[in-house]
């Protein structure tokens, strides 16, 4: 079992940056995919930025360029940085961690960017 526990959110104007955490409870991490989702109300969750477990990394096409996943096994967490934040980043953040075939989730983390 992995518990990922995020923090980081909060609300911030258009333009600025917030850093979000997820922190996993197991080293097993080291081996995980992780991944950033998004979600807003009434609609699915879309992925955000996903990491290999060898530092590979993805960005939804909407993020490119503003957003950068990163790891830091030793700690066992991930984070993903946010810059130049726009109000169609709000959203709840939840990180995952992709381990052989199972999945875990965090809890989430509300990000509210103000225009």
């Amino acid at each position: 079992q992995v518990q990922l526990v995020e923090s980081g959110g909060g609300l911030v104007q258009a333009g600025g940056s917030l850093r979000l955490s997820c922190a996993a409870s197991t080293s097993i991490f080291n081996i995980a995919v992780m991944t950033w989702y998004r979600q807003t109300p009434g609609n699915q969750r879309d992925l955000v930025a996903t990491i290999t477990s060898g530092g590979s990394t993805n960005y939804a096409d909407s993020v490119k360029g503003r957003f950068t996943i990163s790891r830091d096994n030793g700690e066992n967490t991930v984070y993903l940085q946010m810059n130049s934040l726009k109000p169609e980043d709000t959203a709840v953040y939840y990180c995952a961690a992709r381990v052989f075939s199972s999945v875990y989730w965090g809890q989430g983390t509300q990000v509210t960017v103000s225009s």
